[in-house]
């Protein structure tokens, strides 16, 4: 753990797993960024950002990612390169999936990048993908 006070934030490194209420992450690496002790009354988590190895729980929804972003106001996580969510056996994967805490909800975005060039597989890989399994 690394506390960078100017800077308001704290790096953890090497194998994190943090966990608050139902929500679990872990990563390789962790940054916490805080407010300003001028912002507010008492310093608060503003933002996280995870990088490698990004899994994610809450529940049984499970999202991995090469990064993750949470915005504390909005309450919502943003994972990115090759993301992928589960819900039970069900599995949706894209570029981005972005999963909304207070409402239960995600977006998957596909990439942006290869709609119209390229050979039928890089078309694909743009894609977003869905596994579902039948009750």
């Amino acid at each position: 753990m690394t506390s960078l006070e100017e800077e308001n934030n704290v790096l953890f490194t090497g194998n994190v797993d943090a966990a608050q209420a139902d929500v679990r992450i872990r990563a390789d690496e962790m940054t916490v960024y805080y407010t300003a002790a001028e912002e507010s009354k008492k310093q608060e988590v503003k933002r996280l950002k995870c990088i490698g190895n990004v899994e994610i729980t809450r529940g049984e929804w499970l999202g991995t990612g090469k990064v993750m972003n949470y915005l504390a106001k909005e309450r919502k996580v943003i994972l990115s390169g090759g993301a992928k969510a589960w819900q039970g056996t069900n599995l949706v994967s894209g570029d981005t999936i972005i999963y909304y805490l207070d409402e239960g909800r995600s977006e998957v975005v596909g990439s942006r990048s290869s709609a119209t060039v390229g050979t039928d597989e890089e078309k694909k890989s743009g894609r977003v993908r869905a596994t579902l399994t039948p009750q």
